[in-house]
């Protein structure tokens, strides 16, 4: 068995694309997805399921992890009728990903730490356009298919947001603070 942790971009923020965790979890249960927890009402799962088949094509419902996102994307739409990007991570991935913020050690105030989770690795050429816009205060650094960002004005003032970076990259990103990707670890980690 795997340990996956869904990040659904997109919803419960603004009042749109409302999903009740309650529901959430069922639907997850309701696939065969064992051990199936929530964090927070921003659309996050910690799950376990069988490891994944890395061979043939990933194709919805599969147990490949692109495959398997799309199967849970779906499900999601039929069952809920919401649409909404679902990036996965392991909970090996995410045990990378605290160990590769470069910042943590910067600031001893986690909410200015944020991690950008993004659909796939960008290329050579789509990384290239990730400038800082002029006069931000806030840095990254790319690391594989995630961004480290340290925002030391606050989240809520910097241009280096979710947006910004999806129309930058040309791909889907989800963006978590500190806390809460530090709060799914511990719950991968079965804490």
């Amino acid at each position: 068995m795997t340990t996956y942790i869904a990040l659904l971009r997109g919803i419960n923020v603004g009042g749109s694309a409302r999903i009740a965790m309650k529901d959430l979890r069922t639907l997850f249960a309701g696939m065969g997805f064992e051990d199936v927890r929530t964090y927070l009402q921003s659309g996050n799962v910690v799950f376990r399921a069988p490891a994944p088949d890395t061979a043939g094509p990933a194709a919805p419902g599969t147990r490949r992890p692109a495959g398997l996102a799309a199967g849970i994307e779906k499900r999601i739409a039929d069952d809920l009728g919401v649409s909404c990007t679902v990036l996965l991570r392991t909970g090996d991935s995410l045990a990378r990903t605290l160990a590769a913020n470069p910042y943590t050690g910067r600031d001893d105030d986690p909410a200015k730490l944020h991690v950008t989770f993004l659909a796939r690795e960008p290329t050579a050429e789509e990384a290239a356009r990730l400038e800082l816009p002029a006069g931000e205060t806030a840095v990254f650094t790319l690391v594989g298919d995630e961004i480290h960002l340290h925002v030391p004005d606050g989240y809520g003032r910097t241009r280096l947001n979710n947006a910004f970076i999806e129309r930058r990259l040309g791909m889907r990103a989800t963006t978590r603070n500190w806390k809460t990707v530090t709060a799914l670890h511990e719950l991968a980690a079965g804490d």
